[in-house]
């Protein structure tokens, strides 16, 4: 099982990201999450952390929900990944009642890899209800 993982994950770290090899610790993050194990990280700015986590998500069936105060980030993030051709979304107060529609539409159909949302949003019946639903690869 792992050697499959260790050429899936080589392969699309160059693939996607462009990268030959990971830096410091991140590939025994990515193994970690791939293995199903609850994996907390805390690495300094600059240092590749969401890499830890997108690159799970990309080689996984289903949607990872990544969990982001920041609006911004979400945004930069997604933006990046969909340059990137990775079908990453967010959920978050910027989106008008038909964008979010189309969100979770897209998430439900099994389209998105990675689903950015807002912590305050998960208090909302709506959203637990949805997620309930979605094929969910880890949070």
């Amino acid at each position: 099982m792992f050697i499959a993982e260790e050429i899936d994950i080589k392969t699309t770290l160059k693939k996607i990201f462009g990268f030959d090899s990971f830096r410091g610790a991140q590939e025994q993050i990515v193994k970690s999450i791939l293995s199903g194990k609850n994996t907390f990280v805390i690495m300094p700015t600059g240092a590749g952390k969401s890499l830890c986590y997108q690159l799970p998500a990309i080689v996984q069936e289903g949607t990872a929900i990544v969990i982001s105060p920041l609006i911004a980030l979400m945004k930069n993030q997604v933006d990046q990944l969909n340059a990137l051709g990775v079908n990453a979304q967010f959920l978050n107060s910027t989106l008008n009642k038909t964008e979010m529609n189309r969100v979770k539409k897209e998430v439900l159909n099994g389209e998105v890899k990675l689903l950015y949302v807002a912590p305050e949003s998960l208090n909302k019946e709506e959203n637990i209800e949805f997620l309930r639903k979605a094929k969910i690869s880890f949070v």
